[in-house]
């Protein structure tokens, strides 16, 4: 009977983001606050990832693009992105790193080791052009 006891507790030991209280934090959940931390930043065109089934119906997927790992109290997150053409990329990452790590670690009380961010693509937005003159025929 102990050793089933001792073998309960180790399990729950062993769950990635169960804190002294027993709240425990989905993967899912940092990759949604990521996500959203991520896409605030002036410059970043999009995240890339699948197609997920929320998209399918419409819905924006907050957590697309983002892997989030949980082990103990600590957090690493991965952020692939799509840069606009023209922006400074180191500055971008640097700016992504430190809003996700504040977002992440103020909601959920994690430990932020690593925001790895991965450039994907560079995105060319094209100015609007301004609407060419119609030809009018005058009749006098």
């Amino acid at each position: 009977m102990e050793n089933e006891e001792n073998t309960n507790v180790k399990d729950t030991e062993e769950l990635a983001s169960v804190d002294d209280s027993g709240i425990k934090i989905s993967e899912d959940v940092v990759s949604v606050i990521a996500g959203v931390a991520a896409s605030e930043v002036p410059g970043v065109c999009g995240r890339t990832g699948g197609l997920g089934i929320t998209e399918v119906f419409g819905k924006k997927n907050m957590s697309k693009g983002i892997k989030a790992e949980i082990n103990d109290k600590e957090a690493k997150i991965d952020v692939n992105i799509i840069v606009e053409y023209g922006v400074r990329i180191p500055d971008i990452a640097f700016e992504i790193q430190n809003r996700v790590k504040k977002a992440v670690e103020s909601m959920t009380g994690l430990k932020v080791l690593e925001v790895n961010i991965h450039v994907q693509g560079v995105q060319v937005i094209s100015k609007e052009k301004a609407p060419e003159e119609k030809d009018v025929d005058i009749i006098e």
